[in-house]
């Protein structure tokens, strides 16, 4: 089946760039496009695409709001948004993840690049681009805006030792490939781990579940893992 992807830029000429290389591919098509942030919410409602390419800087409503609702509606459940912006500082990122977006690139990525971020993040993973430095991204995600909602230290106490250890690799940026072999595991038997750890704390997907294991403590930027 392909991956469907609705397109949310304000620049038109680039969305037909995007077009042309994503309907390009085998696997994927464009299933619309939209101008701004509300458009891009309306459209995915109508489509209910795999995943969102999303710009952050649109007029009217912008990339972060829409991004936000896009993933609080319960019946866009199974939308991932993958942002892609010309301007990716650390504070973008850390919003970008807070309001549920899966991943994120800058514009200047190569066409191999941006494809195989496009299957990465509409297959359940997280995506973070090279230039979005690790330890400024968890400095701003332990330290949440005021009236930020946070999920409970408590529910931690769901997992399950190894559903702890696993959750933690994966907030430190390792792969599920990096985990196995660090853990001495099957790549399925941590993918598992990772779907249930997602599931007890009710993580939309990795990217969510990145940011719960450093707002719950799980993961301290500074003092490592609890």
């Amino acid at each position: 089946m392909s991956i469907r992807v609705l397109l949310a830029d304000d620049q038109a000429l680039l969305r037909g760039t995007f077009r042309l290389l994503i309907d390009s591919c085998e696997d994927m098509e464009v299933v619309g496009e939209a101008a701004d942030g509300k458009e891009a919410l309306e459209l995915a409602r109508a489509h209910r695409p795999d995943l969102v390419l999303m710009d952050i800087r649109m007029p009217g409503t912008d990339g972060l709001a829409a991004t936000a609702a896009i993933c609080e509606d319960p019946d866009l459940a199974g939308t991932r948004v993958l942002v892609l912006t010309m301007f990716e500082t650390e504070e973008y990122v850390a919003q970008a993840l807070r309001v549920g977006a899966s991943g994120f690139l800058g514009k200047y990525v190569t066409t191999d690049v941006l494809l195989a971020g496009i299957r990465t993040v509409s297959s359940g993973e997280a995506l973070l681009s090279p230039g979005a430095t690790r330890a400024l991204i968890t400095r701003f995600l332990s330290a949440p805006a005021p009236g930020t909602l946070l999920t409970p230290p408590e529910r931690l106490s769901d997992l399950t030792p190894r559903e702890r250890q696993i959750t933690v690799l994966a907030a430190e940026g390792r792969s599920n490939e990096e985990i196995a072999a660090h853990l001495v595991l099957s790549v399925l038997t941590v993918r598992t781990h990772v779907q249930r750890a997602m599931t007890k704390l009710g993580a939309r997907d990795r990217a969510q579940l990145v940011v719960i294991a450093y707002q719950t403590g799980l993961v301290r930027p500074t003092s490592g893992p609890r």
